[in-house]
């Protein structure tokens, strides 16, 4: 069975009024589709790709993508999720037990089994091997490129914008400018996003991340034109890997297919 067929027939819980439904419920069938499947909705990889879709929402809805995304949890977990990332509580799926994840044959992660340990302590142990860059390419690049900055990446916060990341003390986007000037991703500028979001998940832990069994699943990018034809697609093969270009995470869009620059 081929890709969108699978996207047809699944159904999911509907974070917005927990109706389990098609995940292509109400989808425009004449406008290109971008199905983001995610790991946890607790992820790192998560949280910054719904900001990364929040800041081109307006784009994506001008050029006529539609939007639709499947992330591991329940549904307080979509809830938590979109009141913190302002993304669509209508867009948002949830998959409890990654069965999507298993039908797209997406990387499960580090699967290294200790004995007498249960499925959940096994993910911890495999999720702290991946952090450390172990069954997770790229992963410590990226955690460097977050605090040394980006030359080829964009401004991610404006100078008049204030990040509360604790246990920093608010941060004016201003200090940025400061320390390495404007127009680009500026040195620890990524690295204090991620902080936000990290003091964010883990002061709600138990809410979206209520079943630690599939904290290392990791989750795939999906485009399909108004014909269910495939465009583009990408399997995450680490954390921090949920594009193909980290620089410019949603750069796939510019190539023709949607977004003309």
């Amino acid at each position: 069975m081929d890709i969108y067929s699978i996207f047809q027939q699944t159904k999911r819980q509907r974070t917005s009024d927990g109706e389990i439904v098609p995940i292509l419920d109400v989808c425009d069938r004449s406008k290109k589709l971008l199905v983001i499947i995610c790991p946890q909705l607790g992820d790192f990889d998560s949280l910054e790709y719904a900001w990364w879709l929040q800041r081109a929402q307006k784009e994506l809805e001008a050029n006529g993508v539609t939007v639709r995304m499947v992330g591991i949890g329940d549904r307080s977990s979509g809830q938590k999720f979109c009141e913190f990332t302002k993304f669509p509580a209508e867009w948002l799926f949830v998959d409890q037990r990654a069965e999507l994840h298993s039908q797209l044959n997406l990387y499960p992660g580090l699967s290294v089994k200790l004995p007498r340990f249960s499925a959940a302590q096994n993910a911890w142990v495999n999720l702290i091997l991946m952090c450390a860059g172990i069954g997770s390419p790229g992963t410590l690049g990226e955690v460097f490129r977050g605090y040394k900055g980006d030359q080829s990446a964009p401004q991610l916060i404006a100078a008049a914008e204030i990040v509360n990341a604790k246990p920093l003390p608010p941060i004016a986007g201003s200090f940025f400018d400061v320390a390495g000037g404007s127009g680009f991703q500026r040195p620890f500028e990524l690295a204090t996003l991620r902080l936000r979001n990290m003091a964010e998940v883990l002061g709600n832990w138990a809410t979206y991340v209520p079943d630690p069994t599939y904290l290392t699943q990791r989750g795939g990018t999906f485009l399909f034109d108004a014909q269910g034809v495939l465009l583009y697609e990408h399997r995450d093969r680490g954390i921090l890997g949920f594009a193909a270009n980290m620089s410019q995470p949603l750069s796939f869009l510019e190539k023709g297919l949607i977004i003309d620059n």
